[in-house]
């Protein structure tokens, strides 16, 4: 079984101010979404930010909703403390702003996952998405050694855990599209998905 944690830190400047995880697309939050598609796979779901109110409101008491260990670190710090307090090995970690998260995809990387490999990340279009990827827990210490050493760059991640990747075609044939990686980093995008979701209606 798999734990789910969603990052819903951040400034959310390129969204007015909005946290991402609060936007809607086809009558729902994107945090919604979310936690609907991370039930069908995961035995716990928690919630990392740095605003817990707004999602104590929106949120069943069941879903755990934390604080960032090291304060202000961006989106290393988020993933330690959710790894820090799971209770599986394996942790699906996900972004706040992305509306297609799937949980078929998030069990095809878990059973990728080998020994002595600490993440398995989706590989598409020529990069990795470490925000819809399985971690295991114990990448918390080294992700905690970065911090505490004043290393906050994202890009880190990559070069400090043993990863391997899933590929495109392997998601394919298991039927599921590759759109789950797909983001909102701005106004513009959230915009942009409604008017597909319009047409499409």
């Amino acid at each position: 079984m798999l734990s789910g944690v969603i990052l819903a830190g951040g400034d959310h400047q390129a969204t007015k101010g909005e946290n991402r995880a609060f936007l809607e697309l086809d009558g729902e939050t994107l945090l919604q979404r979310q936690i609907r598609e991370m039930g069908s796979c995961c035995s716990e779901i928690t919630i990392v930010t740095n605003e817990p109110r707004p999602f104590l409101r929106a949120v069943d008491r069941e879903i755990r909703i934390i604080t960032d260990s090291f304060a202000g670190k961006g989106m290393l710090s988020g993933i330690h403390a959710g790894l820090s307090l799971s209770k599986n090995h394996k942790v699906w970690i996900l972004g706040c702003h992305m509306p297609f998260p799937s949980a078929g995809a998030a069990q095809l990387l878990a059973a990728q996952k080998q020994e002595g490999i600490e993440a398995v990340l989706p590989w598409i279009n020529n990069r990795a998405y470490p925000l819809h990827g399985i971690y295991d827990r114990s990448c918390a210490d080294k992700i905690g050694a970065l911090l505490g050493g004043g290393n906050m760059r994202a890009a880190s991640l990559l070069h400090t855990l043993r990863w391997s990747e899933v590929y495109e075609p392997a998601f394919a044939e298991h039927g599921i599209d590759s759109r789950f990686v797909e983001s909102i980093h701005a106004t513009k995008d959230h915009e942009r998905l409604i008017a597909q979701a319009s047409r499409c209606s």
